[in-house]
């Protein structure tokens, strides 16, 4: 019977501050997309490292034939067979914590497979260049790409060895970028979520304002506090669920036409996001709503419904 009671006032607050709560919702939904998109980006951010920084390699550059700015190339040529051996066998020897594999590239496996495909017949800078512009090269797989700056620092002194890059120095300033958006956006999400916690109490506090004198009656009766104050909460947790599960069908929208639908479709080097990651951050969306207006709407009735 008590049940029953509170969800008929549930049913007739909802009727008599329509408006209200469907401010109340739209806040809601924007403060929680706001959260959705902030989480995705992050999501984004991590699923990318996790792929690319499994890929990436050291490259260790030898000296060319040639002048050379490093002090390690003072000779003017190349190493010799024997002199990448040694360096080969140095890298296993002080290194065989951090390296997984070495693989040796001559610099006309470079010039056919790598230097070509990214720049067609050779042409670079209005030049035509040769296998013999390239450099040999030795290509190291970490077991933890994280620990780049080991290696660097123990062949960037050898003898024969030009210089030593990290391929995370392409990624890097791509995540960083990212994780700027996603501050941005964790702080919009922020601002949002105050002004849907201040927008729940007023919007509660009205409506029980307009319900003062049932309420009143109520009390003289016998009704207890929560069965006076929970019609109220589950009006606004109503409306917080329907806000918050608005946000979760936009996330999935967004996913599908701007991530999967074209994103994915024009450049396929990447691991996105997909419906799979809003499914799994939506009930944590849904259920801080709801959570928040449950604490809003208990903190503002307390105040004002005092027994």
């Amino acid at each position: 019977m008590r049940a029953q009671f509170i969800l008929s006032e549930t049913w007739t607050n909802l009727r008599r501050n329509l408006a209200m709560l469907l401010s109340l919702m739209l806040v809601t939904f924007i403060s929680f997309l706001f959260i959705g998109a902030s989480v995705l980006t992050q999501a984004q951010i991590t699923k990318a490292k996790g792929d690319w920084y499994d890929k990436v390699e050291v490259v260790v550059w030898l000296c060319p034939d040639g002048t050379s700015q490093s002090a390690n190339c003072a000779s003017g040529k190349s190493p010799s067979a024997q002199e990448i051996t040694d360096l080969q066998k140095t890298i296993r020897d002080e290194l065989n914590d951090v390296v997984a594999k070495i693989d040796y590239v001559s610099k006309q496996d470079f010039y056919n497979n790598t230097f070509t495909k990214q720049y067609p017949n050779g042409e670079f800078q209005g030049r035509t260049l040769t296998a013999d512009d390239m450099q040999d090269s030795l290509w190291l797989k970490l077991k933890d790409p994280t620990k780049y700056q080991v290696v660097a620092e123990v062949l960037s002194g050898k003898e024969g060895v030009e210089d030593v890059t990290d391929q995370r120095q392409i990624f890097d300033p791509v995540f960083a970028v990212l994780n700027r958006a996603t501050a941005v956006t964790a702080v919009l999400a922020g601002v949002m979520v105050l002004v849907a916690i201040l927008l729940t109490g007023t919007t509660i506090r009205m409506s029980a304002a307009s319900r003062r004198t049932e309420t009143e009656i109520m009390r003289y009766v016998g009704a207890s506090n929560w069965t006076i104050r929970l019609p109220f909460i589950l009006e606004g947790a109503i409306a917080s669920l329907l806000g918050s599960v608005l946000s979760c069908l936009m996330l999935s929208v967004i996913v599908r036409v701007f991530i999967t639908g074209w994103l994915a479709q024009s450049v396929t080097w990447i691991p996105y996001v997909n419906q799979l990651t809003v499914l799994m951050i939506s009930p944590f969306l849904i259920l801080g709503a709801i959570l928040l207006s449950v604490i809003a709407s208990t903190i503002s009735l307390r105040r004002y419904l005092r027994a």
